[in-house]
Order: structure tokens, then sequence, then C-alpha cells
């Protein structure tokens, strides 16, 4: 194996801090790989492309929720916790992802939706029964208003009214996804130490740490008090598509209480003894970096967060990118954030941000060397697009849904491609669960491996580049500026290295900071200067080292 591609088993050896600037690979299993013909992918399918997450250089994986699950949301949706759907095989295909992953020096993160479950958990069929039974107050019930209509104007992702009337306790119940997603009562604390349990349950599997999806769901206002409107003006279509409600209130009430602070306390005390890390998905268009900043705060609750800035449907410019960071430092300098341009919730970036192989490789360089862990979204590294897919080939509720002005989530959930000669591109020998388009399938691994200059080896290149310069993990970030369509900044620790990247179509200029600087990374395109400024080309960048 070559130095650029060896697992980084270092990571393995008991270090607390091991999630620190760490690249994390997310698999959303039913696309990975299938190995037993049925379409959909599965645990033991993950085991046997374990090696190319190791070989690209990436520190961890996360895989996306495999519980046993109805499936109404692909598994976001869970009905038993602690045990395996059937369609992605059993507990023990799930002990030898983790064997082999650590075998390979990798760590496993698993998805872990604490906020809801599906309505067919054991615990919501009890709930629902009436409301005196044990737990009654597991989930969040309300009595509707005089004139029979729901407690609040509280509005579902999904789409419509987030409350659900149930016939048998004559309330409401509080569902921010699908209706069949009611929300967990988190107010009560037999409900926390539930779902404390079902941490506990996995970290003693093996488990190295936990994706937290949407983690400033996990309490409602307990007053049930009606959200203000948001003004049109403000409005931001990050967390919901802009022909959805949702967007137009202020979410004061039905998110982001005070209460989860002490929660994730209680979180990090189950995760310590173990060495283990979370992640928690910020959902929030307007207080993202501010929700960052309390929840990983004080070294006594989550270890980092991903806020939705860079999942954005506008370009990451130089300014978007200056302005961001300078509001991180006001408002969380201490924060840890986990940064992200693709997930299976949002449009490919390539796609998203319309962009040409060169501006692709440009922007991997940039979040390599960015102050933060890293989520790497599988089939990012091949640089593949979103694909179209007709009405009928739709999956996903949400698409279905708003369709056709949001086609939802399917287009960056389809089967990763392995092989160009194959009609499913080598994820499975049956018929897949969402189509194989053939615009992806000359993207495929095996087409790229022997090409120096394709995408899959760029990422390797560069995550080798981070790797080799542990600044890039653990190191400060100074200085950060935009010089028109460059952005440019210093990473300070054992080292100093200076980072510009032409994030234009355009050559621009840019300048270099007083001292004597060495040329690095020539193998991902950086250039060399000459004197103290160099013209960058379009989307070029320049990484050097002070000398």
């Amino acid at each position: 194996m070559s130095e650029m591609s060896k697992p980084s088993g270092h990571l393995l050896a008991g270090d607390a801090d091991w999630w620190r600037g760490a690249v994390i690979y997310q698999i959303y299993p039913r696309s990975y790989q299938d190995s037993n013909g049925d379409g959909i992918g599965d645990l033991a399918g993950i085991v046997s492309r374990l090696d190319h997450i190791a070989g690209l250089g990436a520190d961890a994986i996360w895989i996306s929720p495999f519980f046993t699950s109805p499936m109404k949301d692909f598994g976001y949706d869970v009905s038993d916790y602690c045990n395996v759907d059937p369609m992605f095989g059993t507990l023990a295909d799930f002990d030898a992802v983790v064997a082999k992953a650590h075998d390979l020096g990798l760590r496993v993160m698993i998805d872990l939706v604490l906020s809801h479950t599906s309505n067919r958990h054991p615990w919501f069929r009890e709930s629902r029964e009436d409301a005196a039974n044990p737990k009654a107050d597991w989930y969040v019930w309300a009595d509707a208003k005089p004139d029979g209509t729901p407690p609040n104007n509280w509005l579902s992702i999904f789409g419509g009214s987030a409350w659900a009337w149930e016939g048998r306790r004559e309330q409401y119940y509080l569902h921010n996804f699908l209706a069949s997603q009611p929300d967990l009562n988190l107010h009560c604390d037999a409900v926390q130490e539930a779902l404390l349990d079902v941490a506990r349950f996995w970290l003693k599997r093996g488990v190295d740490g936990f994706r937290l999806d949407t983690i400033n769901f996990y309490f409602a206002d307990k007053y049930l008090r009606d959200n203000p409107s948001l003004p049109k003006a403000l409005r931001n279509n990050t967390i919901a598509p802009a022909v959805n409600p949702y967007n137009h209130q202020l979410h004061l009430f039905d998110k982001n209480q005070p209460e989860n602070l002490d929660f994730l306390r209680k979180f990090r005390a189950v995760l310590d003894p173990f060495n283990a890390a979370a992640v928690g998905e910020v959902g929030d268009a307007q207080r993202g970096l501010e929700i960052m900043a309390e929840y990983t705060s004080g070294g006594d609750k989550v270890q980092m967060c991903y806020p939705f800035e860079m999942l954005q449907p506008t370009r990451l410019t130089a300014d978007l990118l200056v302005e961001t960071f300078e509001r991180m430092t006001a408002v969380a300098p201490d924060a840890w954030p986990c940064w992200a341009y693709s997930n299976h919730d949002v449009i490919r970036h390539i796609t998203r941000w319309d962009l040409s192989d060169d501006a692709a490789k440009a922007y991997t360089t940039l979040l390599m060397c960015l102050r933060g862990s890293l989520c790497l979204y599988q089939g990012e590294e091949l640089g593949l697009p979103e694909v179209d897919l007709d009405w009928a080939e739709l999956k996903d509720p949400y698409g279905i849904e708003f369709w056709p002005e949001f086609k939802g989530r399917d287009g960056c959930r389809t089967p990763m491609v392995w092989i160009t000669d194959n009609a499913a591109g080598g994820f499975s020998t049956g018929t897949p669960w969402l189509p194989v388009k053939a615009q992806h399938r000359p993207l495929s691994v095996a087409a790229q491996e022997a090409n120096p200059s394709s995408m899959l080896n760029h990422y390797r290149t560069a995550l080798a580049f981070r790797r080799a310069h542990p600044v890039l993990r653990h190191g400060t970030m100074e200085g950060i500026a935009a010089e028109g369509a460059v952005a440019r900044f210093l990473r300070r620790g054992d080292e100093t290295l200076f980072c510009a990247f032409n994030l234009g179509d355009s050559p621009a200029k840019v300048s270099l900071p007083d001292g004597r600087w060495q040329t690095v990374g020539q193998d991902l395109g950086s250039v060399t200067p000459d004197g103290r400024s160099i013209v960058l080309p379009a989307w070029g960048v320049m990484l050097a080292m002070a000398a």
C-alpha cells in the first residue's frame, strides 16, 4: 500500500481527542454495497468495501441508520434502537463492520435519532393507548384547542401541521417530521435515561461515537407557545426548500430549547469512559453557529457540531467563507465545527454549486485546510453529480410531498458506483432500490483508479496532505481574508502554513505574508510564488510553509 493510502491506524490508540480534526466518511447503507442481490445495500456490503475508505485516508466512518424500522423515512424512523433491520443484516454483521473497520484503523460512528421514533416503536404503541399508562408522557401530547384544531401553530419540516390526532387519547401528538415519526418528550427523565441506555448499548458493542440527528430538536417548549412569523426578507431555505411553509416561522419554541444543554451533559458523561465522540447535526437557518457554540462549549457537552453554512444552496465564495469564520470567532471562538459540503439530505455540491472538475478539486483542497473536523459523503470522492429522477422513480416522502418544485433527496442517495461496465455500477446483482443513472457509471471507482488526475486520486492526495501536516488537524486558523475571489489564511501550530484559494474562474492576484515561504502540496497543484505576490490561475491554490 502506498504512503498516500495507508490507513490512519494510529488514531485507535485510546486517544480521547481522536475526533479533533478527523475526516469522517459518511456511509448511506441502503446505497453503498448490496451483498445479497436484493437491491438494497447492507452491513456485509459495507464490510466488503471498507478497504476503499481506508485507502482514501479517512479516519472514521459514520453509518446512517440501520436499526429496525418500517422505513417510512428510510431508517430515520426507528422502531428498535438496539437491533439491526433484517434488510441490513444482523447484529453479528454489525460486529463484523466494527472489527474490520478497527483492523483498518477506522473509527466507527453510528447515527442516533433521539428526537423521535417510529409510531411502530413499542414505546409509542403503549403511550398512545391512554393518558394513564406507564409511558403516557414519553411523547409530546397536547389537548386540542376548543375548536378541535391543533394546540399551536408549529409546522412539520415535511409539510403541514406538526401535530397529528390520536383518537384513543383524544389528543394531538407532536411530529416535527412525518406523522409516523412522533417526537419523544425529553422533559420526562425516564425518556432521557432510556436514550442514554441506547448509547451505552452501542458503546459496549464497540462503536467509537455517534452522529446525533437533529440535535437541536430534542426538546420542545413545555408551554407549547406559538412560533412568531419570520419576515420574508429573512427566510432562508437552507433547512427546508423554498416552497415549504416551514420557512415562514422563526422557530423559537419547537426546537433550540435551553433544557437540551443538561441532557447533552448527561450524554457526554456516557461517552467519556469510552473515549467516544459525538457530532451533532444543527438544523437551524438563523442560529446554527450560535447553537454550535452552546452545544460544544465547556468540554462537557458534545465534542463537535456541523452547522449548515457549507451545505447551503449558494456557492461558497471567499467572502462567504470569511464571513462564516469571522461570525464563528465572534459567537463561538472555542467551538469545534465539523464541515461538510454534501450529505444524504442536500443536493450534491458538484451540482448545487455548478462546479467544474478544477473547481471541485479546489474546494476539496480548501476543505482539507480548514480548522475543524470534516465529513465526506459517499461518492463525493468520485465527483458524483446529483441525478434527476422521474416521478415514478421517487422514494423520498419529502420529494413526493413537494414535487415538482422540490424533488426530494433521492437524487443524492442513488447507489455508489464501483465499476463502469455494469448497469448497477457494481452495487448489486439485482435491481437497485434507486436507479444507477448512466451519467454516474463513467465516474466509477474502477474507472478513476488508474487515472492520476482523477477526482478520486485528488481526494486521496488531499487527505494525505492533511495527515502529513498535523497543524491542519489541530492548529489555529488566523488572518482569514478575502482578496477578490481569493480566500487566504494561516494555520499555526508546530509549523505555519499559508493557504490561498482562488474560488473564481478568472486569474486572481494574492500577496504573500511577510517572511520566507516554501511551496508545499505541489501534487495538489500548489503554485510556486515569484516574489511577494502571485497570480493564481482560475481555481488555483497556493500552499506554502514558513521556512
